[in-house]
């Protein structure tokens, strides 16, 4: 989705971070079984299809996704910021869990509440809908 999709531009107030981010967490991912055909066939998927993914593809870095925060923009409630922590699913190796929650008393923590409050009665296609998907 970072790469393909081309209104994650929009989503992602940091979109270059996030991007690097994303494919140095692949790599490391990708270390840890090698042959495997699903990552071989993304891999090639988004290096046909994407020259950012190419060039950072190309540098090699490596990095596991523990901690830190993301910055979105969402169409109803504009930028927010979230810190997340991944935690590993025990009794499922390779699985995780990434939980994202707001600062207490932010900005942010005030716009997950409107938001919360304007999709409980929101119709479920307006949900669904690409631009009312903050990401992840």
């Amino acid at each position: 989705m970072i790469f393909l999709d081309p209104e994650t531009r929009q989503i992602y107030a940091d979109w270059e971070r996030v991007a690097a981010e994303t494919v140095a967490t692949l790599r490391t991912t990708a270390g840890t079984d090698i042959d495997d055909p699903r990552l071989t066939e993304l891999v090639g998927e988004l290096s046909l299809k994407s020259e950012e993914f190419r060039r950072l593809w190309a540098r090699h870095d490596v990095g596991a996704k523990t901690a830190g925060t993301k910055r979105y923009v969402h169409p109803m409630v504009g930028e927010l910021t979230l810190a997340y922590e991944t935690f590993s699913v025990n009794g499922h190796p390779g699985q995780f869990l990434i939980v994202y929650h707001a600062e207490p008393g932010s900005p942010s923590e005030q716009a997950l509440r409107l938001l919360s409050s304007a999709t409980a009665t929101a119709p479920s296609a307006e949900l669904t809908s690409p631009a009312a998907r903050p990401g992840a």
